[in-house]
């Protein structure tokens, strides 16, 4: 079986930007909603029978109070805020499970949910949709691979190396010296994604560098200023791969037959004509009859 891991939180933005907006029975704006379970069900539909979503209830996590810094919900639409809590509803009566982050991140989720399927000897491959490069460092040969389903593209960790330069091990370490605009930590001055990729290629994490910078590897220029940067900023760098590294303790699923999605639940329907969207409940009929023809 494979397993699909959707980043729940990053359909919702997606969607929020690009659908129309639409109201539901009671006037609020549900457009976003709408396309996440369209997106879901395009996934049902091409034959993804294990599923779980992971999304942000609540933007702000365990890592504001180690950085203050941190992302947090300024700034952020609050008629896009208040869709969070209706597409986890939502996708529940839809018969998907989902995971509401509250102290830890999606992202936190989907890494523990990765990494837990990825264990189990019935699984030949996980797949997890989003295109955020944190998630890189969760790719494991082909059988943890990275999906962006909007381009079409997907990275096995051949392709890591090949978008990013180092090994999926290494992204943690990347992210601290380059840092993430997205979750609002700038690296280290100096440190950009060429010179960083050249560093982590060689030498996978911030502690393998060596302290004399006359014996890093040629290939890496500028060596004594990035060094001299990288020494007084030592207890950055590794602050902030502490924020870039995903944890692994979620508790997501017991066993990866949690995630096999067995079609609507009852009350689906009216919660799709309370969205004023009756298709999305035809929808979810049609997948589930494929998925039951499929197995035939």
């Amino acid at each position: 079986m494979k397993v699909h891991l959707v980043d729940g939180t990053y359909e919702l933005f997606r969607h929020f930007f690009a659908v129309p907006p639409h109201a539901d029975e009671n006037g609020n704006e549900a457009g976003a909603v709408c396309g996440v379970l369209n997106s879901v069900l395009a996934l049902l539909r091409d034959g993804a029978t294990h599923i779980g979503v992971a999304t942000d209830h609540v933007v702000e996590s365990f890592r504001n109070e180690l950085y203050p810094g941190y992302k947090t919900a300024e700034g952020v639409p609050a008629t896009l805020l208040a869709q969070f809590p209706v597409v986890e509803e939502a996708l529940g009566k839809m018969g998907v499970m989902v995971w509401p982050m509250v102290r830890y991140e999606a992202d936190d989720a989907l890494a523990s949910a990765a990494t837990r399927a990825a264990r189990d000897p019935r699984v030949d491959q996980v797949i997890v949709c989003t295109p955020d490069k944190d998630l890189a460092q969760c790719v494991t040969g082909n059988r943890v691979v990275q999906l962006d389903r909007r381009r079409g593209t997907l990275w096995d960790e051949a392709g890591v190396v090949s978008k990013f330069g180092i090994r999926p091990e290494s992204i943690p370490d990347y992210l601290a010296l380059v840092g993430d605009s997205a979750d609002g930590f700038p690296g280290l001055p100096g440190w950009g994604p060429k010179s960083a990729a050249l560093t982590f290629f060689r030498y996978p994490h911030l502690e393998d560098i060596p302290p004399d910078w006359r014996s890093w590897d040629s290939s890496i220029r500028g060596g004594a200023r990035l060094s001299e940067v990288l020494r007084s900023r030592w207890k950055d760098a590794l602050l902030f791969r502490d924020l870039a590294t995903l944890r692994l303790e979620v508790p997501v699923f017991e066993s990866v037959a949690e995630l096999k999605w067995s079609g609507p639940g009852p009350d689906f329907e009216a919660y799709c004509n309370h969205l004023r969207n009756p298709e999305l409940y035809t929808r979810a009929l049609t997948a589930l009859r494929d998925a039951v023809e499929a197995t035939r």
